[in-house]
């Protein structure tokens, strides 16, 4: 379906370092099937990885309330969390 190949495309953008293209990509997959966590969390990595911590948490607890035996999804937001703090701590 459509959601699952936005998804997939925004994947293959991720590995090339696409990240403003793979968000896009993963928003429009959640537009299409809000209730498809997978989008959540790919997007959750993205913004993690650009050191926005706090739209990334947003993205792994939406995938968590959605889904709430998604392990990979806690361990992120607990990273994500302890990166936060960390990055509050250095003044950054």
């Amino acid at each position: 379906d459509l959601a699952t190949a936005l998804n997939d495309r925004g994947q293959v953008r991720y590995l090339r370092v696409e990240f403003a293209a793979a968000v896009q990509d993963f928003t429009a997959a959640i537009e299409c099937q809000p209730g498809f966590e997978v989008p959540y969390y790919n997007r959750g990595l993205v913004r993690y990885r650009l050191g926005d911590f706090d739209d990334a948490m947003k993205d792994f607890r939406t995938v968590l309330e959605l889904n709430p035996q998604f392990e990979d999804a806690a361990l992120s937001l607990k990273q994500a969390i302890l990166d936060k703090e960390e990055k509050e701590k250095r003044g950054y």
